[in-house]
Formats: structure tokens, sequence, C-alpha cells
């Protein structure tokens, strides 16, 4: 018996960035909101302004994070609902600096920690040393996002 399954690969709305954070490197989303899911472009160490400033890596990590937990806020979700991150660094000589300072957001008291991969690069834009991007559950959804979801399963 085959099962024919419909899924919905709308990506609405496209999340704005919020003003709290620096605008795109490029041509992309910050982020893309799904009815299953929040997608967090890269995220580098910068202010709202977009300043790159100079400090420790675990600041720089800080600023990475705080402005994924910017996005998260703007989408509607939080950063206990993140499920999966991918660190880059142009040096693991700075991994457990990273880490120290990642520990201290992502999987807080009986929060889960996200699944997590590391990856050292050759270069990252702008000429930073670290970036964060991450997938989420969304908050909750959009009225229209749980519409969608309802007549999917009615039509079973």
């Amino acid at each position: 018996m085959r099962v024919r399954v419909r899924i919905p690969f709308l990506l609405l709305p496209i999340i704005c960035a919020p003003p709290t954070i620096p605008s795109a490197a490029g041509p992309y989303s910050q982020a893309l909101l799904t009815p299953h899911a929040l997608y967090i472009s890269g995220q580098l160490p910068a202010t709202p302004s977009g300043d790159l400033p100079d400090g420790s890596m675990a600041y720089k990590t800080s600023l990475c994070i705080e402005n994924i937990k910017a996005i998260l806020t703007a989408a509607g979700s939080d950063i206990s609902k993140v499920v999966k991150t991918t660190v880059f660094l142009t040096d693991m000589k700075n991994f457990a600096e990273v880490n120290s300072e990642y520990e201290k957001h992502f999987g807080v008291g009986d929060a889960p920690k996200p699944a997590r991969s590391c990856v050292a690069v050759y270069q990252l834009p702008k000429g930073v040393e670290v970036e964060i991007e991450c997938v989420a559950l969304p908050g909750g959804g959009t009225k229209q996002h749980e519409e969608e979801e309802m007549e999917i399963r009615a039509k079973g």
C-alpha cells in the first residue's frame, strides 16, 4: 500500500533581522521560519551597528550568541528551542574558550543541550575568528502555519 504524504515547503514568513543585530553581510536572509523549524544563518561577533570589536574569544562568542538570541526572540522562539548549532573557528586553539562561553547559554539548567558541530575553517567573512549558526524549533508558529498543519492533518 502506498501512502501519499504532502509536505509543505513554504518558507513563510521570512524573518527580517531585528534592529538589535547587524544587517546581513551578503545576499541572504538572517533567518527563515518554516512551519517546523527556524533556520538562522551564521552570526558574526558584531554589534548592532555592524562593528567587529576587539576582545577575547569568550566576548566574541557571546556577541554571536546574543545576535542569535535576538533573532530567536523576533521569531517568537528562544534559546531553549535550539536543536542544532554549528560553530566555525579559524583556529582550534580557541575551542576551549569558545566552549566555556557557549555552555553558559545553551542547555542551561534542565534544558537539553543542542546537537553541535564545531568546524575549523581557513577563513570567515570579514576576517572574524568565530561564527555560529543554528536551527531551532519555532515558538508556537504563526496562525497561518497552524491552519496549514490542521488542513494537512484533516486530509489525512
